[in-house]
């Protein structure tokens, strides 16, 4: 079997593919050469450059190397050609297996027209709305008022929230119709609107489906993925909290009559909005309705695993063989209660702008890989590996099960506490704040969580300035003491014949200077930090590597890597990072003036500006994309451009100077 992809995913089937004895082919990039996956295959095909354009995506050579290595069958995991249905008909055509729906399955319901227009021949309940040419104020108003309000306002043509209004009444509708109109002619040149029932306190929930070529369908029940940002999913559990038996039978016949509408064999997933009218606690009023159908399997599948013991890949490839569904429905059971995180290579704090660089340390809680496990880690990548800007920023994710959904929180968060990640920012202590949080720790779900709770989900300090300064003061004595020789001229324990020895450092936390003064007693060590009291401070190394800290009458143990002049600090209430300053170094240091630079690596999309224009602060002066997102670069203040040094198409390094700017006096 030949693995159409890369990363966790292609890790994840060939571990079920090797436990079956199958031989398994992977392909990979320029940029992927070395990567974890290709070493986890019995053989590997190189097909085109780093960008998935160049590679995994020229899905001709990937049937040519499945062909030229002796495959039987390709599986396309998720993204990338997963749901191309002329990639799976030139599978078909090649004499080769596609481990997926038919072409015709992806081809319904990829088109969202026509899936809507089969949902509803199914029965499968659809969002109440009109979607129609006609656009007379009156018949729009008449519409609405059969919706039943709220209903939203959204323009035909539209996009990023331009010409949409939420209306709650009647009597607002004609006003909000007239707004939105200007609006979506402004923005789109076209006012044509449609009108939909507004849902509201909205979740996301989908239901796992299986169909085979007999003809078979089965629901493994459903996944909780409320909890997003950006539209892309944090988190994702199962079974949804809230969820009554009435009410998931009624989703997964759903979901099953949306798979037999297009004949679907393989596994699939569909999504469904769900409306909580009465509020979060009261799932007796949820009401659902289809957004669309995935044709592949999903990235957050093994929570479905995790409380159905059922190991998915291993049914596709059965179902591919043309062997009928494992189990019925009524030999499908729920078992206790699984949480997936997603391990992002990104800084939240900014945006969740995506990151890069090499994992100069990537530890993990002890789990199974792969596995039915307590606690189970799927990745793609090794410590001293590149997170590179061609693809999906994700490290690895992480699943734990517990008999209950408390003490799945409780096993995540001290599994995510575990992890400690240094070289690319990540979002390991977002995560463990988004499970501290009110509404996630009592399952009031939608997915507007992260905004309610962001005064509490970002630019935090779970540590404090006193016990970071005290584990990096802690680290370079003992890195220090490990130093030593054995002539006692060269100790550096503060020894001197008359006097106490004392010791300043220089420091920087989170942007603001801090200074550290270490006394040398005979009974042992003092620190005093800024202004503060003067305290004791102790600490041993233990056996793992860990540091036994106490400072005053705080006792932590905490883990510390030092990269340069940077001390990275991991400790039970979180992690943070702190920066041990060369003071003349840093007094010479020039500012960077009018230099704008690119946040990281990727490829300029556009340039806004050309040299000799005048630029107020705020203004989008360029464009740049990495890691199938786009970042918009402002003038920092009002000021004339000096120059522009990229060009649109260029691919550029994080830090590399983009334009330079003559501020304003």
């Amino acid at each position: 079997m030949l693995i159409a992809n890369r990363g966790e995913i292609a890790c994840r089937v060939a571990a079920t593919a090797r436990r079956l004895g199958v031989k398994t082919v992977a392909v990979y990039s320029d940029a992927d050469a070395h990567a974890k996956h290709v070493m986890a295959c019995d053989e590997a095909v190189h097909v085109g450059g780093s960008t998935p354009k160049e590679s995994y995506l020229q899905w001709q050579r990937i049937i040519d190397a499945a062909k030229a290595t002796g495959a039987e069958a390709i599986h396309p995991g998720y993204g990338f050609l997963s749901e191309n249905e002329d990639f799976a008909q030139a599978c078909v055509d090649a004499g080769l297996v596609f481990i997926g729906p038919p072409a015709s399955a992806i081809n319904a319901m990829g088109l969202k027209a026509e899936s809507k227009r089969l949902m509803e021949a199914a029965g499968v309940p659809l969002v109440p709305g009109y979607h129609g040419a006609d656009q007379d104020p009156a018949l729009l108003q008449r519409e609405a008022d059969r919706i039943g309000y709220p209903v939203l306002i959204k323009a035909s043509a539209g996009g990023g929230g331009k010409g949409m209004r939420a209306v709650e009444k009647a009597e607002d509708f004609a006003a909000a119709l007239e707004s939105c109109k200007r609006e979506a002619i402004n923005s789109f040149g076209d006012d044509a609107v449609l009108v939909e029932k507004y849902v509201q306190r909205p979740r996301h929930i989908e239901i796992q489906v299986f169909g085979d070529a007999q003809g078979n369908y089965v629901y493994l029940f459903e996944r909780d993925c409320s909890v997003q940002r950006r539209h892309q999913k944090v988190l994702e559990e199962a079974p949804a909290p809230g969820m009554t038996e009435e009410l998931r039978e009624r989703m997964g016949q759903a979901a099953v009559a949306a798979a037999r509408a297009v004949n679907y064999v393989g596994a699939g997933t569909v999504e469904f909005i769900v409306e909580q009218p009465g509020g979060y606690d009261k799932p007796e009023d949820m009401k659902f309705y289809f957004m669309e159908m995935n044709t592949r399997l999903q990235v957050e599948h093994p929570v479905t695993e995790a409380i159905t013991g059922q190991d998915l890949v291993e049914w596709q490839l059965l179902v591919a063989s043309g062997e009928p569904l494992p189990l019925a429905q009524d030999e499908l059971l729920i078992d206790g209660h699984a949480i997936e995180a997603r391990i992002c290579a990104e800084n939240p704090d900014n945006n969740f702008l995506p990151a890069t660089g090499t994992l100069q340390v990537y530890r993990k809680p002890a789990a199974a890989n792969f596995e039915f496990d307590a606690v189970r880690i799927d990745d793609g990548v090794r410590e001293g590996d590149a997170i590179s800007p061609f693809y999906d920023p994700m490290i690895a994710k992480l699943i734990v099960w517990g008999a209950t959904r408390e003490e799945a929180l409780g096993k995540l968060d001290a599994a995510l506490a575990e992890v400690a990640i240094v070289g690319v920012h990540s979002n390991v202590q977002f995560l463990r704040r988004v499970l501290a949080a009110d509404s996630f720790a009592q399952a009031r779900l939608d997915t507007a969580l992260i905004d309610r709770e962001r005064a509490h989900l970002f630019n935090q300090d779970p540590i404090g300035v006193e016990l970071a300064v005290a584990a990096a003061v802690a680290q370079t004595v003992l890195a220090e003491r490990d130093a030593e020789s054995h002539d006692p001229f060269s100790r550096v324990d503060g020894f001197r014949s008359h006097g106490v020895a004392s010791r300043r450092i220089d420091l920087e936390y989170r942007g603001k200077p801090v200074v550290a003064k270490l006394r040398y007693l005979d009974d042992g060590l003092q620190l005093k930090v800024d202004d503060g009291e003067r305290a004791p401070i102790d600490f041993t190394r233990q056996s793992d590597g860990r540091i036994d800290l106490r400072y005053g009458r705080r006792r932590q143990v905490v883990r510390v890597f030092r990269l340069g002049e940077v001390s990275h600090i991991f400790g039970t209430d979180g992690a943070t990072s702190i920066t041990e300053l060369d003071v003349l170094a840093h007094a010479i240091e020039g500012s960077e003036g009018g230099r704008l630079t690119a946040p990281m690596p990727g490829k300029v999309v556009s340039i806004a500006v050309n040299a000799g224009d005048r630029v107020a602060k705020g203004q989008p002066l360029a464009v740049m994309e990495a890691m199938k997102m786009e970042h918009t670069i402002a003038a920092p203040q009002d000021g004339v451009v000096e120059e522009v040094l990229y060009a649109p198409g260029d691919q550029v390094a994080e830090g590399a100077e983009l334009l330079r700017l003559q501020v304003a006096n």
